[in-house]
């Protein structure tokens, strides 16, 4: 008896399940991070998603280093864990263009082409779940608002 293929799409599809699990299990950059110089909230009142932000911006604009606490759901934990991830090393411009990029994604708005997204492009299975895009954006949303020094917790509302 022959077992079914699975197409590429299917197996492209498995491995960032896996990668958001492992996120969420094992979530890089967890906890407070002392001497932050910018921090945020992140609240999704949809799904109970809490989050805190940490960033620390040296002088030149560039994130030395950034971290996050709260809890939420899986894809919520798996897309703060990798915005750390990601935004450590990039300056405030970049990071800033990320936010969009992924925002745009996510929303459906803008087609983003896989290369372009690296790892960050296994939250874009969310598509396929509307009442998830909420928890895979709380903390990009954060993200800016920590950037702007934004003193009110971003939402997702």
């Amino acid at each position: 008896m022959m077992s079914a293929a699975v197409s590429p799409q299917e197996e492209l599809r498995e491995l960032y399940r896996e990668l958001i699990l492992d996120h969420a299990r094992s979530p890089r950059h967890f906890g407070k991070l002392d001497n932050a110089s910018h921090e945020a909230q992140g609240i999704n009142p949809l799904c109970g998603d809490k989050l805190k932000l940490y960033l620390r911006i040296d002088a030149d604009g560039i994130i030395r280093d950034a971290a996050f606490e709260g809890s939420g759901c899986a894809i919520s934990v798996a897309s703060a864990s990798l915005l750390t991830d990601t935004v450590i090393g990039m300056n405030i411009s970049g990071a800033l263009q990320f936010f969009d990029t992924i925002i745009g994604s996510l929303s459906g708005a803008d087609e983003v082409p896989r290369e372009e997204l690296g790892k960050l492009a296994a939250l874009q299975g969310v598509r396929e779940f509307p009442s998830r895009v909420k928890c895979a954006t709380l903390a990009w949303h954060a993200l800016n608002s920590a950037i702007n020094d934004n003193p009110e917790p971003a939402t997702t509302e």
